[in-house]
């Protein structure tokens, strides 16, 4: 009763300080000038800010074949911070970040958590913290240079990603350069010197990377980056066992190309499209092991809000040694939304499947349907469908029903490969953007 009347008591204090922050930010923010415009002082360039504020309250239920409870996580995390104007170039922008637990806990955050293992994981863990702390500087032409702890998305997140769909989501301290000067071109490079994932977990990282993106027609890209990734542990290691010895270094290097776009075809026709590959390899020490390679391709028609594709992504394997892996990307966006594939498997990962999308009035209707196979033994890995709904209810609040079905496929294989087993998630979700 002790714990349960803190957590109120700490609720309605934290509820009672949004509140009241949010109201002497709408008056500052009423007060401001145009965003666009530089300060003449620092005190304008302060109270001439911007508030940012994202409140988003989540249910979500996991069934697990292998698991006697089922999980229901109600949370609710809080974005709140406030950004400068410019001053001769220079702004600064501070979010706090507040992840709270609305009910007794009835999940597991992680796998390791003894007090849980009769329940599913939901990776969303109470979390008080500093989101994102960093300077921007625009004071050259076509340019912006960024230093601090920050969000990071790259090209659609596939490599490096916030994963912003957990409730803390992944921030880095990097030094990022972004520059246009170029005709159609944004040419955007960094350093990466620490993470912070989605268990609120830091780990130091030395990860130097470059990403230019040619944009040859509206909506259509072609891209190359270089991902050099010099960190021990990713967060991605393989089972230990007799065939596969635990990596003791997981620091590898991915360099690849991209095309994607939608290229019209009269006045609503358009054909959507992505090529692209990549190329794993060990880097700075990194095992001997990782040498994998990346393909994915998708084409299909859109008629107006409506579209269909289909899509097959390749993570290929070292011959059942080391499956391609993508440890800062935005994996829960790939594979299924039931996470069963975070971490490829050293046998690699086939994954056939098709999308479709669109919009009824307002309500927006997004499906996909996954069938998945191993590249090294073409294992039968399972089957998904997932599918989500969003609708706006007011200005700046949204709502979002969402349902992942993942069907396991063969029950045993071999000793390097975990058994799946049958999952549902449901999601509802809550989004306030100030």
């Amino acid at each position: 009763m002790t714990t349960r009347l803190a957590r109120s008591r700490c609720r309605g204090t934290l509820a009672a300080t949004v509140a009241m922050l949010l109201s002497a930010g709408t008056a500052l923010a009423q007060n401001a000038p145009d965003q666009e415009e530089n300060a003449t002082t620092p005190l304008e360039a302060i109270t001439g800010g911007k508030l940012l504020l994202n409140l988003r309250p989540r249910w979500e239920n996991v069934s697990q074949e292998n698991k006697p409870e089922h999980a229901n996580a109600l949370t609710l995390r809080t974005l709140l911070g406030w950004r400068t104007k410019p001053w001769h170039g220079l702004s600064l922008t501070v979010e706090g970040i507040d992840v709270s637990h609305f009910s007794e806990q009835e999940f597991a955050t992680t796998r390791t958590d003894p007090r849980f293992a009769e329940y599913p994981i939901v990776a969303d863990p109470e979390d008080t913290d500093i989101n994102q702390l960093f300077v921007d500087y625009t004071g050259i032409d076509a340019t912006r240079l960024r230093l601090g702890r920050q969000s990071i998305k790259l090209d659609n997140v596939r490599f490096v990603g916030n994963v912003e769909f957990r409730q803390v989501m992944q921030v880095f301290n990097a030094f990022m350069v972004e520059n246009t000067s170029l005709p159609n071109t944004k040419l955007t490079a960094g350093y990466l010197w620490r993470q912070k994932n989605i268990l609120g977990d830091q780990h130091d990282l030395d990860m130097p990377l470059l990403n230019a993106r040619y944009t040859w027609r509206p909506g259509n890209d072609l891209i190359g980056y270089a991902y050099l990734q010099d960190q021990d542990i990713t967060g991605q290691a393989l089972k230990n066992t007799a065939a596969t010895p635990a990596f003791t270094d997981n620091s590898n290097r991915i360099l690849g190309v991209r095309a994607n776009g939608a290229y019209p075809v009269g006045e609503k026709f358009k054909v959507l499209y992505t090529a692209e590959y990549a190329k794993q390899d060990d880097y700075s020490g990194g095992d001997a092991r990782i040498d994998a390679h990346y393909v994915h391709v998708g084409a299909g028609p859109q008629f107006g809000d409506w579209y269909v594709r289909a899509e097959y992504e390749l993570l290929s394997s070292n011959d059942g040694r080391y499956g391609f892996q993508t440890p800062l990307g935005t994996n829960h966006l790939f594979q299924g939304w039931a996470d069963q594939f975070l971490t490829t498997p050293a046998q690699g990962m086939r994954d056939l499947y098709a999308v479709v999308g669109g919009k009824i009035g307002k309500l927006g209707i997004y499906a996909e349907m996954h069938k998945f196979e191993s590249d090294h033994g073409s294992i039968d890995l399972g089957r998904e469908f997932d599918i989500g709904l969003t609708l706006p209810l007011l200005k700046g609040l949204t709502g979002k029903l969402e349902y992942a079905d993942y069907r396991a496929g063969d029950a045993v294989v071999g000793d390097t490969l975990a058994h799946k087993v049958d999952v549902r998630k449901f999601w509802l979700t809550l989004i306030y953007q100030y």
